[in-house]
């Protein structure tokens, strides 16, 4: 079983922000293959389902952002599941938008959802799959940044950059974590 955890805020406020495309991308997923993810448990919205025959749960935190790592934990404990079989798909500031990148291990780099997942599981080790946001300009609020819509102008390309993130996720439930990075992992 693959874990799948998109990160965001709940709300519908919050649901078009660039905040949410973890959200967005779990919601995605979840409309392609099927898997409802209107269970909750954990603090989440969750569903169970395949994807090309490997079993998967989606999970969406409803604890806030800052609060992610209590939701996941609970996941992680109920199912006594494998840290390799988790993965994580946020929004990320130092990768430019249109991009995504895939990790295996890192620092939070700033971002509290990532902060509390490390905190509640005790690791740095874990899949990611960032979807740049880029920075905002020099004197521009990180929190009123992360916290607004997408620009009308990026709402295509957008599109094209989850569309992106989906086959990274396939690819990933079916293969190795590092095969899926030495794929997805593009020159900024």
């Amino acid at each position: 079983m693959k874990y799948i955890v998109g990160l965001g805020n709940p709300g519908n406020q919050y649901a078009a922000t660039k905040h949410n495309v973890g959200f967005m991308a779990v919601d995605l997923l979840a409309d392609k293959w099927n898997i409802s993810t209107s269970h909750n448990k954990f603090k989440s919205h969750c569903g169970e389902g395949q994807i090309n025959g490997n079993k998967v749960t989606l999970i969406k935190p409803q604890t806030y952002m800052n609060l992610s790592g209590e939701a996941v934990k609970a996941l992680m404990e109920f199912y006594k599941a494998d840290m390799k079989d988790l993965m994580i798909i946020y929004d990320d500031l130092d990768t430019a938008f249109g991009h995504i990148r895939l990790r295996y291990q890192g620092s939070p780099g700033g971002h509290n959802g990532i902060k509390s997942l490390v905190q509640h599981l005790g690791t740095t080790e874990f899949n990611r799959i960032r979807i740049g946001i880029s920075r905002p300009a020099p004197g521009y609020d990180i929190a009123d940044y992360v916290l607004a819509p997408f620009a009308k102008a990026d709402v295509q390309s957008l599109g094209e950059i989850l569309k992106l993130t989906l086959e990274a996720i396939e690819y990933a439930v079916e293969n190795p974590f590092d095969k899926a990075m030495a794929k997805y992992n593009k020159k900024e």
